[in-house]
Parts: C-alpha cells; sequence; structure tokens
C-alpha cells in the first residue's frame, strides 16, 4: 500500500540536486529564518495545484494536512500568513526562474517535450507574443495601462518543441510588443514566428543579419511591389492563393529593410480570412510557410492553460518580487502537469488532469497508477486479507 500522497509523489519529480545547485546559485536559504527555499517552494506549489485564492487559503490548507507535512520535505511547521507574505516580497524570485529552466532542460534532455512537427527544420522554433492581466491601478500604481484600469504584460518567447517559454518578462501594460521585442537576445539562427505586432522592419533586418528566420503576418497598409511570382502547387493546397517574392516600396520600410522579401497568402479557416504572411526564406516551400504560421496559435493556447487552470489573473502580494513568484511557481506547476500527460496512458486533457487531481491531491495511491488509470476504484486490502485467511 502506498503510504504517500499524490501531491507529495509529484514533488518527488523535482530533480532535488537541481534544486539544491539552484539554492547555492541563488544564496536562498541564507537569513531564511525558519522558512528554507523547499518549503516556501512547496507552499507555493500547493497554492497552484490547489488553485487557492488568498494567502489564508494557502497556509489553512497546509494546516490541514499537517501529519503529510513530512512526506513533502517540510521538516517543521507549514508557514504562517505573515511569514509566507514576507518570504515572498524578499526572498530572491530569480532562484524560481532558474529551477523552472533548470528542470524544463532536464525533461528534454531525458527525452520529454519533444518536438511533434517539423522534424525537417533542424533550428529551433519559437512563437513570439504577449498578454495582458489585469490587476488593480490603485495597488500596483505602477502598472499603466488605461485612464482608470492597471495591467501587466508578460512579453513571451515560447519554445515550440514543449510549448513551453524560453523567456518571459513583465512591463506594465502599456509597453508595445514590438518596443521590447527590440531589447530581446533572441537565439542565433532560430525561426521566429510571430502576429503582425512585431512587424519592424528595421528589427527584421537586423533579425535576418543575426541569421534569424521570421515568419510574420503582414500589416495591411505596407506598401511593397513584386519582383516575381512562384508557381504554386497544383491539385494540393488549395488554401495558399499566392507565393512571391516582393521589395518594400514605402518610403521609410525601404530603408529600414532594403533586401526582398517572400510574402506567401493562405486562406485562414481559423480566421476566416486571407492571411498574409511575410518572411525572409526563400527555400522553404509555402505550405512549411503557412504551417509554421498556423502553429502561432500554441502559444494562444499556452496563455489560455496558464488563465484558466492556474493562479495568475490574480496575485497574493502586492511587491513585484511576489508577483514574479507566483508567476514562476505557476510555471513550475504547469511544467509538472505537462510531464504527467506525457507519462500517463490515460488520454489526459489538461483541463480534466488538473481538475482530477485538485480533488485528489491527498489520496494516497500510486502516481502512474492513477495516472493511467484514474477510474479504478483503490484495491480493498482488507477484504483481500480476509479471503486469503479463508485458504
Amino acid at each position: 500500500m502506498v503510504n504517500v500522497t499524490l501531491f507529495s509523489q509529484i514533488l518527488q519529480k523535482i530533480n532535488r540536486n537541481i534544486f539544491a545547485r539552484v539554492i547555492k546559485e541563488y544564496s536562498t536559504d541564507k537569513h531564511n529564518k525558519g522558512i528554507n527555499s523547499w518549503t516556501h517552494l512547496v507552499t507555493m506549489l500547493f497554492g497552484q495545484f490547489a488553485k487557492c485564492q488568498s494567502i489564508r487559503e494557502i497556509t489553512n490548507g497546509l494546516l490541514s494536512i499537517s501529519g503529510n507535512l513530512n512526506h513533502l520535505g517540510i521538516q517543521r511547521k507549514s508557514p504562517s500568513k505573515s511569514s509566507l507574505s514576507y518570504i515572498n516580497a524578499t526572498r530572491d524570485w530569480q532562484m524560481f526562474r532558474e529551477l523552472f529552466f533548470s528542470l524544463y532542460e532536464d525533461f528534454q534532455k531525458r527525452g520529454y517535450f519533444q518536438r511533434k512537427k517539423f522534424k525537417g527544420i533542424k533550428k529551433k522554433i519559437f512563437m513570439l507574443d504577449s498578454t495582458i492581466i489585469s490587476v488593480c491601478i490603485k495597488v500596483f500604481d505602477w502598472a499603466k495601462y488605461k485612464k482608470e484600469k492597471g495591467a501587466i504584460k508578460l512579453h513571451t518567447l515560447l519554445d515550440y518543441d514543449g510549448c513551453m517559454p524560453k523567456y518571459v518578462y513583465m512591463t506594465d501594460g502599456k509597453k508595445a510588443d514590438v518596443k521590447h521585442a527590440n531589447y530581446m537576445l533572441l537565439p542565433e539562427s532560430s525561426v521566429i514566428v510571430a502576429d503582425r505586432a512585431y512587424t519592424d522592419f528595421k528589427m527584421l533586418y537586423r533579425w535576418m543579419k543575426e541569421k534569424i528566420i521570421f515568419v510574420i503576418k503582414l500589416k495591411d497598409a505596407i506598401k511593397y511591389e513584386q519582383v516575381k511570382e512562384f508557381p504554386l502547387p497544383e491539385g494540393k493546397d488549395e488554401h495558399i492563393l499566392k507565393d512571391e517574392k516582393i521589395r518594400l516600396t514605402g518610403v521609410d520600410t525601404k530603408d529600414h529593410y532594403p533586401e526582398c522579401l517572400r510574402r506567401v497568402v493562405v486562406y485562414s479557416e481559423t480566421e476566416k480570412a486571407d492571411v498574409e504572411i511575410i518572411t525572409n526564406n526563400f527555400s522553404w516551400t509555402a505550405q512549411t510557410i503557412s504551417e509554421l504560421y498556423k502553429q502561432r496559435w500554441s502559444i494562444e493556447t499556452f496563455f489560455k492553460e496558464l488563465k484558466q487552470h492556474l493562479k495568475i489573473k490574480s496575485f497574493l502580494g502586492t511587491t513585484e518580487n511576489a508577483m514574479w513568484i507566483q508567476i514562476w511557481t505557476a510555471l513550475i506547476t504547469l511544467l509538472l502537469l505537462k510531464y504527467l500527460k506525457e507519462i500517463s496512458k490515460y488520454g489526459w486533457s489538461l483541463s480534466n488532469l488538473i481538475a482530477f487531481l485538485r480533488m485528489n491531491l491527498f489520496v494516497k495511491i500510486l502516481l502512474t497508477e492513477w495516472l493511467d488509470n484514474p477510474f479504478k476504484p483503490p484495491e480493498d486490502l482488507s477484504m483481500k486479507l480476509r479471503q486469503e485467511n479463508l485458504f
């Protein structure tokens, strides 16, 4: 019989050697006042898995399972409300960020979160976008958005291989996507897929010089002339309407991007309209360009998963440090959930997996058995022993 809870077994999926290295690097256990980094992490992960609405809910929830704290690696008592608020405001949030990236890299090295499409493209593929999260302007007075409304914006570079972020940065809601993108250091020789908000030809020309391939939706107002038209595939890929080489003719754009571009026009079933895509790649087929842009929706799906299933739309602390800790623990939670989904033989959707986990976090059953067959009732050992005694 398993003597530890599902939540405890999920925590065991976190490589403690990686965790120890990160703690040592950021010295987050120095002067910890009794609440070490592991206890802090477990507490915040519990808040995410249980989707607690306040710090009080988190601390009371842990108090209610005091008998199982040793199984969670918490050696002393669980944090109080005031203690949790204090360490969220003061402990270095970068430790949680480094832990996320280290765990993600470790999972990929072990064969998880691998690319399922575009295996012929050897370059790394990233989706670039941002999402808005509303906040109270009176509490978060730095998060400017509209006159009487506050918001933060999470600028995200999503790794297509595992659909998890390679880069996340928080700004006020008014920060333009393209302005922030100009400051980002993108991996050289990678592929960037983005919406038309990132149509800055000066930036795109710099990317081209850095051997970055971009696939971006073209703005309607951009002026250009056709240099050459490429033949369309006959009898297939009928959604591809045009494939051509163009040269920019606008007063500023032709100076900002003096080279030729490729323009592919496709009909999008999702948008029910023609979509114009530009790229600096002339060797891939138009179908590949079309499919790459279509996969941009993976970042929209990621934002939806993050907002709907985890505690991210409202914050437990008012300081920037506390907000970052909550964001990165949400991402660590999502990483663990996607890992559990990958190793399971049952066809979980992410929403069903997290909903069922919330109802069974402290049930004592083998995690792998529960993941593979969640509706199988636990074996009644007492009945089994009575039956054995009969013989």
